[in-house]
């Protein structure tokens, strides 16, 4: 698990961006929670490498609840732990239900990992209640690709119709994830780009080998344990398009904050939309 102490540390940085009703504070906060998150990943790294602590540290399989198995949307809120995961050194496969994700990696990633899915995808469905309750989404179309039959003949064709509101919902909530993803992914690679210019030796060599090791390691750990077949897709061409409902998503997500009550380095069960 995480050190009691960095997670103390990445609550108040949590609580910091709650607290500010300035966009650009907000984001500021959470991103200093992801590159601390990443500089403390890091730094156990080295330790390891160098042989430092009193046992070794291995990676882990964490089985992480997402939802119940019909509820719509567990695809997108899956989306948003995977993007988040990707930012913080963790390989995740995917139940064919979106239901649960298991997650591979060393435990104090998979700790920060689930304390910012904890916090975000609350907002990102809160965020798309407010998006469906503004009827925005009304009066737009969605493109969608169907199968069009002719007697032996078929053809695939994209056709626009009204944008209903689950379809509105799936798309922000989805660039709503994409959006996540790339805030915590520039985070974690300034987080990066600071230690290894910290390391001397070697114009930073030694960081950047360790780092590398690292992502060989839960890449190995995860080719040994998985079971998964196939490849889960956060998107489904049948599914629908809406580029004005992905706008709206991806505006929520460059606005997220990271919320104040977060079980940080606790299991956390599925989410209740």
């Amino acid at each position: 698990m995480q050190d009691n102490k960095l997670l103390t540390k990445i609550a108040g940085l949590l609580r910091q961006a709650e607290g500010t009703d300035n966009e650009h504070e907000a984001q500021a906060f959470m991103q200093a929670a992801q590159r601390l998150a990443t500089a403390a990943s890091i730094d156990l790294a080295v330790a390891r490498a160098h042989g430092n602590g009193n046992q070794r540290v291995a990676p882990e399989q964490r089985n992480i609840a997402i939802g119940e198995a019909g509820k719509r949307g567990l695809r997108t809120y899956v989306q948003l732990f995977v993007a988040i995961a990707r930012a913080n050194d963790i390989t995740c496969d995917v139940a064919s239900n979106s239901t649960f994700v298991y997650a591979y990696g060393f435990p104090g990633d998979i700790d920060s990992c689930e304390a910012l899915y904890g916090s975000l995808v609350v907002q990102m469905v809160a965020a798309s209640d407010g998006y469906l309750k503004s009827g925005d989404y009304k009066g737009e179309t969605f493109a969608r690709v169907v199968t069009q039959r002719r007697g032996r003949f078929s053809r695939r064709v994209v056709e626009e119709k009204p944008l209903s509101p689950i379809t509105a919902r799936l798309n922000f909530q989805s660039a709503f994830a994409e959006r996540i993803g790339k805030r915590l992914v520039q985070a974690r690679d300034e987080a990066r780009e600071q230690a290894v210019a910290a390391d001397g030796g070697n114009n930073g060599a030694g960081t950047a080998l360790v780092l590398r090791n690292k992502e060989i390691e839960v890449r190995d750990f995860h080719r040994e344990v998985s079971t998964a077949r196939g490849t889960w897709r956060s998107h489904s061409a049948s599914a629908g398009y809406s580029e004005g409902a992905r706008r709206a998503g991806d505006r929520a997500g460059r606005r997220a904050r990271l919320g104040e009550d977060i079980a940080l380095g606790g299991p956390r069960g599925a989410l209740e939309p």
